[in-house]
């Protein structure tokens, strides 16, 4: 991947890191499921309108949606408003490489490799000990609810992937649009649901006055979320994703516990625990293995032979 990819990446994960603060923050005055709805429909206006449609069926790009927005984001939102602390969130949201390459397994048929095989064995054993030692502040339901939000997103990975592919394999070319068009159009799955899921969970009332009543946390952290993390983040994050190999993309996303969790500590005083820090080490060592990362023996590539 060229350079200039490669820090652009390496910018997605540093507004993806600091993301999780963000969070933190809005779901402090609005209800997760209402501030996911208001997220993405900051997402949609006006960009619905100045942004072609992907180059894939509409209900292709609305199940990307599903997964890889409301899925991911209604998960994550809900287990940060049941204090599931932001660092170690943006840690346990990383089980998506792991859960990445068993998806792919399945859904694109690729096989998986001994070291990858090592590599999840490892993100494994992390994640256990890290939800079996996790302070005493952080509730086990919270926890879950972060890993299904890393499979949900690891699903819409794969998603992109084969869309991706399909789309190369037809001739057509991905550039930066593509990756910007596939952000906005499959948000248009999120608001609705979303917006009814905040009325039936907490109440027309509620609702209403967190719409009538918004503060300025709420809307800072709002057009951070919707404008960076997700126009940004992953207009750049999937045109990455449909043009380059997954496994030279997905590494990247090792840097967002590092952001993550260094911004918590500097803002917040959060500091993990042993246990935390014993654990996300060896799922940051499952992830670095399982995405090649890591690489064992050691390879020479031959002249003329681009890796």
């Amino acid at each position: 991947m060229p350079l200039r990819h490669s820090l652009l990446a390496v910018l997605v994960m540093i507004i993806w890191g600091t993301n999780f603060l963000a969070i933190d923050v809005g779901v402090a005055d609005v209800p997760p499921a209402l501030f996911v709805a208001i997220r993405f429909v900051v997402v949609l206006l006006p960009a619905i309108f100045l942004v072609p449609r992907p180059a894939a069926p509409l209900k292709d790009v609305l199940v990307v949606g599903l997964f890889l927005s409301l899925g991911q984001f209604g998960l994550m939102y809900t287990a940060i408003w049941l204090d599931m602390p932001p660092g170690l969130a943006s840690l346990v949201l990383q089980a998506q490489v792991v859960f990445t390459v068993l998806f792919a397994t399945v859904a694109l048929r690729e096989r998986p490799t001994t070291p990858q095989l090592v590599g999840v064995a490892l993100g494994a054993v992390g994640l256990v000990v890290v939800g079996l030692g996790r302070s005493a502040a952080t509730p086990g339901v919270a926890f879950l609810l972060t890993l299904a939000a890393a499979a949900s997103w690891a699903t819409g990975n794969v998603i992109v992937r084969r869309l991706g592919t399909a789309t190369q394999a037809a001739g057509t070319r991905q550039g930066p649009l593509a990756g910007l068009s596939m952000t906005v159009w499959s948000a248009l799955v999120v608001p609705v649901p979303m917006f009814a899921l905040a009325v039936l969970l907490d109440g027309p009332s509620a609702v209403g006055y967190s719409l009538t009543h918004p503060t300025w946390p709420a809307v800072l952290s709002t057009l951070y979320t919707a404008w960076l993390a997700s126009l940004v983040g992953y207009g750049v994050w999937n045109t990455l994703l449909a043009r380059y190999r997954a496994g030279a993309v997905v590494p990247f996303t090792m840097l967002v516990p590092v952001v993550g969790m260094t911004a918590a500590w500097l803002a917040f005083g959060e500091v993990p625990n042993a246990a935390e820090v014993g654990g996300g080490l060896l799922l940051l060592l499952g992830v670095a293995i399982t995405s090649g990362l890591l690489r064992w023996p050691p390879t020479r590539s031959r002249p003329g032979v681009r890796a």
